[in-house]
């Protein structure tokens, strides 16, 4: 059994990796142990740890990272790049986002700053191990392809993804996501399970579509 641990902002970040990952690689047995933030053992909606960027940050910095990818199979880490496009940030990390920027750029860009606090020469002994997971500029982009299929500009929008997400939910779901809740994200991203929807839809989204590519060239079985 392959194990895969991820690394995220939250607990909804994790639910729809996991769901891309249970139907990309289609084994509901697959071994996914969220390291950040970890979950209750009795109730896996609950976090035993604190969320949110810096805490993929600091977990990236510290010994924790190293043992995770040491003792997992594949170790995934997961940011949105919504953060980096305050000044605060961007000049503190040095990077660049203005309008003109693809996503690619910004994924790239995004990457080698991981990289940095991973730790350059323990990235290059372990590059294999490690899966990026950049979400541009939100996690919510990467389900608008389920809900917009014949909508290719707004299924790859990169900007405003929850008001466009709810804007179709509340009228093909009748609901909306309105908090951070893990039953909105299982029910949203239900549809991903089923491998076939999965690949004929995440080519619609520009991130998403690198983060499909990153874990397909890893070759992974289970």
């Amino acid at each position: 059994m392959v194990n895969i641990g991820i690394i995220s902002e939250g607990i909804t970040d994790q639910i729809v990796i996991e769901y891309i990952l249970v139907g990309l690689l289609q084994n509901d047995d697959l071994s996914i142990d969220p390291l950040q933030p970890t979950r209750d053992a009795t109730d896996e909606d609950l976090a035993t740890s604190t969320g949110n960027w810096d805490k993929v940050f600091e977990y990236c910095e510290s010994s924790r990272f190293e043992y995770a990818v040491l003792n997992t199979d594949f170790v995934i880490v997961q940011v949105d790049a919504d953060i980096f496009t305050t000044k605060e940030i961007s000049e503190k990390y040095k990077l660049y986002f203005g309008s003109d920027i693809s996503v690619e750029d910004c994924v790239l860009q995004i990457r080698y700053m991981l990289i940095g606090l991973i730790g350059v020469d323990f990235y290059a002994s372990y590059s294999s191990k490690i899966i990026f997971a950049i979400s541009v500029d939100s996690i919510e982009c990467w389900l608008l392809p389920i809900y917009y299929q014949n909508q290719s500009k707004q299924a790859s929008k990169t900007v405003n993804c929850l008001n466009a997400l709810n804007q179709v939910l509340s009228k093909q779901e009748s609901y909306t996501i309105d908090k951070k809740k893990p039953q909105y994200y299982r029910r949203a991203t239900k549809p991903y399970l089923k491998q076939r929807d999965l690949m004929k839809l995440y080519p619609m989204n520009p991130s998403l579509k690198i983060f499909i590519a990153s874990i397909l060239a890893k070759n992974i079985t289970t």
